[in-house]
């Protein structure tokens, strides 16, 4: 490993996804009903979801920083991604199978595996929910991504040989044509309305076939993945000192300014939910990995553990202990207690959850002779 390339750790990234987590937080707040802030707010939690793409979108860029000119062996890469991701995992289901089992036949969200318990069961349990449109919110609902990941971690040693050595003007093609087949994807379903409903109405419902194949479909989210992965050699093989950090960020926040204000309207929640923010994305990933020192804040080591602690947030927010919770008891508080009082629980779960179950649970599953060095940021998951 010594002749191998040691790249700086990138704590930046860490902290952007605690970011991300809290949109998917808020937007699931909003959607349940928990929480209904000033307009503004509403606004900013209408998008939350899209952080599931920013997920995507950084899992292929940090891995890529990662691994890119290292000796990558599969079952070794294999063997790390399962002792990061599988312990919480399954925690999550752990904890959420009150939830699920209690409402099988009340919650509508659980309607096909009501009729398919041992299948729902099998397809969760093996993390394949999201090849199955009507399997993928069981159990967990938010674990559909882990689901979309894991199939992304099969393929990313084969990916990685066949674009490791693109030029860069082959590698941005790659992100633009990828960012085509996102958008293109989404709007294929607002054009064509397979299941019969407008794209305005496609944001109310979760059973319906095709609008649950454009969502969760490992293959339909590869794109995504893929993007993240290219803009990763642009960094790694390029020229750090070429553009200013400044050019990628503050053009890639403005891009999420105008799709917050515009969503419904010019952005339909079909391509917002599928890889429309993509590009800009990658543009604030790009841009912090940078390391500005204006962005000096990200690097508080507050943010990152906040960061660190992040997956575990997004997996079990959704569980029958945090936001379950809140609706079946019809514990309800005004805008902002509410929101602080259950971020807060949540929040202090995760930190026990990456202190006692993450780390000791990798470490165990994943001894340190096979891990990937120390002295470069730890691969992201889904957070």
């Amino acid at each position: 490993m010594d002749s191998e390339p040691r790249r700086r750790r990138l704590p930046e990234l860490t902290s952007l996804r605690f970011f991300a987590a809290m949109g998917v937080v808020i937007y699931h707040l909003q959607a349940m009903g928990i929480t209904a802030g000033p307009r503004a707010y509403q606004r900013l939690a209408g998008i939350g979801y899209a952080g599931v793409s920013f997920f995507f979108v950084l899992s292929g860029f940090i891995l890529v920083y990662t691994y890119a000119g290292r000796s990558l062996t599969p079952r070794v890469f294999w063997r790390a991604r399962f002792a990061r991701i599988y312990p919480a995992y399954a925690f999550s289901l752990l904890l959420a199978a009150p939830g699920f089992f209690k409402g099988l036949h009340t919650v509508p969200l659980f309607s096909w595996a009501a009729n398919h318990l041992a299948l729902a069961c099998f397809l969760v349990s093996a993390g394949l929910q999201a090849w199955h449109p009507l399997a993928a919110l069981s159990w967990n609902p938010v674990a559909w991504s882990l689901s979309v990941e894991a199939f992304f971690y099969l393929l990313f040693p084969a990916l990685l040989l066949l674009i490791a050595r693109r030029p860069a003007k082959q590698l941005a093609l790659v992100v633009m044509a990828c960012w085509a087949v996102s958008v293109g994807t989404g709007l294929s379903y607002v054009w064509l309305k397979p299941d019969g409903i407008s794209a305005a109405a496609a944001e109310q419902v979760d059973m319906l076939f095709w609008i649950s194949v454009l969502k969760f479909n490992p293959l339909v989210r590869l794109p995504e993945f893929l993007a993240g992965m290219a803009g990763g050699l642009l960094l790694v093989n390029g020229n750090r000192n070429s553009i200013r950090p400044v050019f990628l960020i503050v053009p890639g926040l403005a891009a999420i300014g105008a799709v917050i204000w515009l969503q419904g309207t010019v952005f339909p929640y079909p391509v917002i939910h599928n890889g429309l923010l993509a590009p800009a994305f990658l543009a604030i990933i790009y841009g912090f990995a940078l390391q500005p020192a204006w962005g000096a804040a990200l690097r508080q080591r507050i943010l990152v553990l906040s960061g660190d602690a992040s997956y575990s947030l997004y997996l079990l927010h959704s569980t029958l202990i945090v936001m379950f919770f809140f609706v079946w008891r019809g514990f309800h508080m005004a805008f902002p207690l509410a929101m602080v009082v259950y971020f807060a629980g949540t929040f202090v779960l995760a930190l026990v959850v990456y202190k006692f179950l993450e780390g000791p649970a990798r470490r165990w599953l994943n001894p340190k002779k096979i891990e990937a060095s120390r002295n470069t940021f730890r691969a992201a998951a889904p957070a």
